[in-house]
């Protein structure tokens, strides 16, 4: 993963941990919390130039097949959508950055406290 996407993608966690969405939530949910309960680039013209910066649209389909028929045995995603390609992408990167982190693992199983937040943006911050 590209610097940018990386931090791109850590910059969205901390907005989540600073507005507050992320609070009393499952470690475990913190993933589909801030990247699959909405879009993370809208629109068709938007998410094409996000992928063409963010390593390309062949290896983001590529990225994508590999992992859903890893993960499911077959490709769901609509890979003519530009859209729909940026944010399975997305989802995908964020979550291999997020299961990196010693404060997710270390929590798994766990609510989210203050404490555990801060030290969780404390990481995503060091990164």
């Amino acid at each position: 993963m590209e610097n940018k996407t990386k931090q791109e993608l850590v910059n969205t966690i901390i907005d989540a941990l600073n507005d507050g969405r992320l609070n009393d939530k499952p470690v475990s949910e913190i993933h589909q919390e801030v990247f699959n309960t909405d879009y993370f680039i809208i629109g068709h013209y938007a998410a094409e130039q996000w992928l063409i910066n963010n390593g390309g649209v062949f290896a983001a389909i590529e990225t994508i097949q590999d992992y859903e028929k890893s993960n499911f045995g077959e490709v769901n995603t609509d890979l003519s959508s530009a859209e729909k390609v940026c944010n399975m992408l997305v989802y995908i990167l964020s979550e291999e950055l997020l299961n990196g982190l010693s404060t997710i693992n270390n929590n798994w199983n766990e609510d989210t406290t203050e404490e555990l937040l801060e030290e969780l943006k404390t990481e995503l911050e060091n990164i």
